[in-house]
């Protein structure tokens, strides 16, 4: 089967966009006013694509497929058809940008060694180092400074990748994605316990918001720097996975509590919920217990956030 070119797919207006674009390409290298957003149909990537929407910048949506494109088309954004994976659609869609926000999906059971993460890492320089964007932004983690192999390890390999480019670079390491409480709604509100995986349950971690996430990011783009940088970001406090449990208790108005979720019991647990390659998940979790995934510069080093726990957690609910 013949393999479709990126702009074949598109159509409508996006079609119309994309095209414009590549005819006026020389021009618009030199102008550079184009903001590039890849992951903006998910909650992070959205917020940084409504965020330089709402201060006039224009944007160029980057979407696997055309119709993931057309809420964003339908906004005002040019759309591009690129996958993190391929050089030659996303060299195309980094083209003639004066910044490139890049958030890859996450892989949660990779295979041994990470070969996705390598291989994306491989695609972004190539299509970077092609596009020479004016400045570049990429959604890393806490933790990627760790040498101990786990799950954000595939952070370190992408970041490494493209640390040598020659543009401006500003790495943005986010803590515990706070959105992930989604899990803990329904036995919260269905049993009243919650199990942990985070442990003990009075240790506080770093956690933070996807508003604030794409709200810095948003902002991050629009600065100008020179060289490479780290920011790190959390929220207004730390918490607990107590604090987690008495804010669901607060907001059902009925007792919730955590539980530990033995340590000798993942494994099974995650083989039985499909998944092949357990390990980079267990040593993730050991580093945020253990304390040596945290942040390179220290709480006092980061940047924060002005979401809530109680905030996120009544949207989640």
């Amino acid at each position: 089967m013949r393999k479709k070119p990126v702009k074949e797919a598109l159509d409508g207006k996006a079609a119309a966009c994309y095209c414009s674009l590549a005819i006026r390409g020389d021009q618009q290298t030199e102008e550079r006013t184009m903001y590039v957003i890849t992951g903006i149909t998910g909650q992070v990537g959205g917020v940084v694509g409504r965020a330089l929407l709402a201060a006039k910048k224009l944007v160029r949506a980057v979407v696997r497929n055309a119709d993931k494109g057309r809420e964003w088309s339908e906004r005002g954004c040019e759309v591009a058809l690129a996958t993190i994976e391929d050089a030659a659609s996303l060299t195309a869609a980094f083209k003639g940008a004066e910044a490139v926000f890049i958030l890859v999906p996450p892989i949660f059971d990779p295979q041994p060694e990470f070969p996705e993460a390598r291989a994306i890492g491989a695609a972004l320089r190539s299509a970077l180092d092609a596009a020479r964007p004016g400045r570049v932004v990429y959604l890393s983690t806490i933790g990627a400074q760790a040498s101990q192999p786990n799950l954000l390890s595939q952070h370190s390999i992408i970041e490494k990748a493209i640390s040598t480019l020659p543009m401006p670079l500003t790495v943005l390491r986010p803590g515990w994605f706070m959105e992930n409480c989604g899990w803990d709604v329904a036995p919260a509100r269905e049993r009243g316990v919650i199990p942990s995986f985070l442990q003990p349950l009075d240790k506080p971690v770093p956690m933070v918001a996807t508003a604030d996430i794409g709200k810095v990011a948003a902002e991050i783009l629009q600065e100008q720097w020179s060289g490479q940088r780290v920011v790190e970001l959390e929220g207004p406090k730390r918490v607990t996975p107590n604090d987690v449990g008495a804010t669901f208790a607060r907001l059902l108005e009925k007792p919730v509590r955590m539980e530990v979720v033995p340590r000798e019991s993942w494994e099974a647990l995650f083989r039985s919920q499909g998944m092949k390659n357990p390990l980079p998940r267990i040593r993730m979790l050991d580093g945020f217990n253990e304390g040596w995934i945290t942040f390179e510069q220290g709480e006092a080093g980061t940047r924060k956030g002005n979401t809530t726990l109680e905030s996120v957690l009544k949207e989640l609910m």
